[in-house]
Order: C-alpha cells, then sequence, then structure tokens
C-alpha cells in the first residue's frame, strides 16, 4: 500500500492518502482574531485546499469531526458549513463542544473523504 502524506513535520501531516481516502487532521485558522464565521470560512479553505492537492474535492467527503469551545458558535459555524457544502454531498458529522489548544481558536474540523490514489 502506498502512503501520500501532505505538509509534514515530526509530530503530524495535515493530510495522509492512502487505500483511496484521504485523512485530514484537525485544520485551525491562521487568523484567530476573526469570529467564527470568519475562523471557519480560514478552515474550510484549507481543507478544500488539501483535499485538492491529496486527489480529491468536498463532494466526496464521507465524514467530518467539528469541534468548537462554545456551543454559543454552532448557528453561526453551520451558516458558513452549509453554505460550503456542495448540494447532496453532506457528509457524515459530529460536532463537539471541547476546548481547544489554542484560546483564540473558535473551531478546528477534520474531515475523511474519498481520493484517487496518485
Amino acid at each position: 500500500m502506498t502512503i501520500q502524506r501532505l505538509d509534514t513535520n515530526a509530530r503530524l501531516s495535515q493530510a495522509t492518502v492512502a487505500n483511496g481516502f484521504v485523512f485530514t487532521a484537525g485544520v485551525v485558522p491562521d487568523d484567530a482574531t476573526q469570529d467564527i464565521t470568519g475562523q471557519t470560512q480560514q478552515v474550510l479553505a484549507k481543507i478544500e485546499d488539501l483535499l485538492r492537492r491529496a486527489g480529491s474535492d468536498k463532494m466526496k467527503l464521507m465524514s467530518a469531526t467539528i469541534y468548537l469551545p462554545a456551543v454559543a458558535d454552532f448557528a453561526a459555524m453551520n451558516v458558513v458549513w452549509d453554505a460550503w457544502l456542495a448540494p447532496g454531498c453532506a457528509p457524515s458529522r459530529a460536532c463537539v463542544i471541547a476546548g481547544l489548544a489554542n484560546p483564540a481558536w473558535r473551531v478546528e474540523i477534520a474531515v475523511t473523504a474519498t481520493a484517487l490514489m496518485r
């Protein structure tokens, strides 16, 4: 089996591709000064780029896990999420209220999608 890793360092890979699937790490925003809307948009843009580089796209999402430190951000995050999803391609999803490593982060998202092996 061939394994492809994207943006790898000593601790993690931002995405791993194997057996026709792409798995992302938890993706966080670069600009933590933005509100939940801006941070969610950043995270989804980064996920879209990782999926593209791994030979996939958001139409091939299988599952998503969303981490929010505040339940008050749930509705606003969902507005951005719903607008980003490809019609008819919603994945299985869990949304968890959890503390994040950086207290300024308002969202972290990890996804699994299908991909063609390279």
